[in-house]
């Protein structure tokens, strides 16, 4: 059964979340204060949330198993369908490894996270920027061929640096650690692709690494925050008529 809206002017949002649980938590306060900001009346956005098993996914994209992971992805927003979502995200951007696939199969619109960055990118002028993000993520090319096909260029860092980003992600940030030794190792990693690479900006291509670096590109690079890029997309989203 699906639950209308009380406010029809205004989509249901279903996220598909808890990949991870940290960054699902900046989402929902994040689009409460986005909606907040252009609706003033003291009202909320309805959303709904399905939380699915970060570890399971981790275990399917190690075995290389997209299929699996399309499946389980895509049973969430099913799921989040028949709950009355009108239109859904996927808060994180590993997963967007299969969005094409899920985006498919979807009876609803969905937003993507590496569109909606891409178009940011596009919006600011940006034109070679690095891309951080997870092992999977850096290595794959759904982000280069979506901004290639915008005419923007990505780099990755150096196999070492993206082994080192790749352990500290699964290991100490899916895992709520934030430590300031791991932030001052990314950071020379930046250092390094600015000078060697000449990149503009950097994608934070991982939702939890804003958590970590959030605040620290001031006197270095533009940092691009997908989470705050994809959040405002989705409120744009649910409030257009």
């Amino acid at each position: 059964m699906r639950f209308a809206s009380t406010d029809t002017s205004v989509k249901i949002l279903g996220i598909v979340g808890g990949i991870g649980p940290e960054s699902t938590i900046e989402y929902y306060r994040f689009i409460l204060e986005g909606y907040r900001a252009r609706i003033t009346d003291e009202s909320a956005p309805h959303l709904i949330i399905d939380s699915i098993d970060v570890n399971r996914g981790i275990a399917m994209l190690d075995a290389n198993d997209l299929a699996g992971l399309t499946n389980y992805i895509s049973a969430s927003v099913d799921r989040l369908t028949r709950a009355g979502a009108d239109i859904a995200l996927i808060a994180a951007n590993t997963p967007h490894l299969v969005f094409g696939e899920v985006e498919r199969r979807a009876g609803i619109p969905m937003i993507s996270i590496v569109q909606a960055a891409c178009d940011h990118a596009r919006g600011r002028g940006l034109k070679r920027l690095g891309l951080l993000g997870t092992g999977f993520t850096m290595r794959a090319h759904f982000y280069q061929d979506a901004f290639a096909r915008a005419g923007l260029e990505l780099v990755t860092p150096d196999e070492p640096d993206r082994a080192f980003i790749h352990e500290k992600y699964i290991h100490e940030l899916l895992k709520n650690s934030f430590l300031p030794e791991t932030r001052a190792a990314i950071l020379a990693i930046l250092d390094r692709m600015q000078k060697e690479e000449r990149i503009e900006a950097v994608i934070l291509a991982g939702t939890e690494l804003p958590l970590l670096l959030r605040g620290a590109d001031r006197d270095r690079l533009p940092f691009l925050d997908t989470t705050v890029i994809h959040v405002n997309t989705a409120v744009e989203a649910i409030l257009r008529e």
